[in-house]
């Protein structure tokens, strides 16, 4: 009985389709996906800018009477496109579901601009994360101060979770504040409160 000799090139293509399948195993399913530390902090989101942008704000106030600001932040908010698609197609939003609200200082004077405002330096991160089952409420809240690459899990006497809790379009989140998924949650008949 002969031996089949197969070329090495066939060999070593077999051992690298192996070890790429096992190595593809070990890494999360996505990249956007909540991560966290062994003690609960969360991982800062690396690429969340490359997120769908939901909208931005500029001076945005929960408060009665805000003091106006000569230079008002603006607020970006990006949400994981996974949660985004599967929100356009039902009206919530499911387990995993990841909204970064960016934070950066405005200027009205520089360059060639005369008028309005533009964004600048970034301020910090607000989270808010599904986690139905690693969270009591189902949605949790981190505040990432300036390049932190972990954020502590922010208490739930705090009040953006009752803010939220009162005040959610849907679930806790303010869709009403997002004029591209404001109309699919009507549609969807899944606005709760605005």
């Amino acid at each position: 009985m002969s031996r089949l000799k197969l070329p090495s090139f066939v060999v070593l293509a077999v051992a690298m389709s192996v070890l790429l399948a096992v190595e593809a195993s070990k890494t999360p399913a996505t990249n956007e996906e909540p991560r966290y530390t062994s003690d609960g902090r969360m991982l800062r989101p690396a690429n969340y800018r490359e997120w769908i942008w939901l909208s931005s704000g500029l001076g945005m106030s929960y408060n009665p009477q805000p003091e106006p600001a000569a230079d008002p932040a603006f607020d970006n908010v990006f949400v994981n496109p996974t949660a985004y698609r599967t929100f356009t197609k039902t009206g919530t939003w499911p387990d995993k579901t990841v909204f970064v609200l960016e934070l950066r200082a405005s200027r009205s004077k520089g360059s060639i601009n005369t008028g309005g405002h533009f964004q600048t330096g970034l301020m910090g991160l607000d989270i808010h994360v599904k986690g139905e089952s690693r969270f009591r409420s189902k949605w949790a809240f981190f505040n990432f101060e300036g390049s932190a690459d972990s954020a502590a899990l922010i208490p739930t006497t705090a009040d953006c979770y009752s803010c939220h809790e009162q005040h959610g379009a849907v679930d806790t989140t303010f869709v009403q504040f997002y004029p591209t998924l404001l109309p699919i949650a009507q549609q969807k008949k899944t606005v709760g409160k605005q």
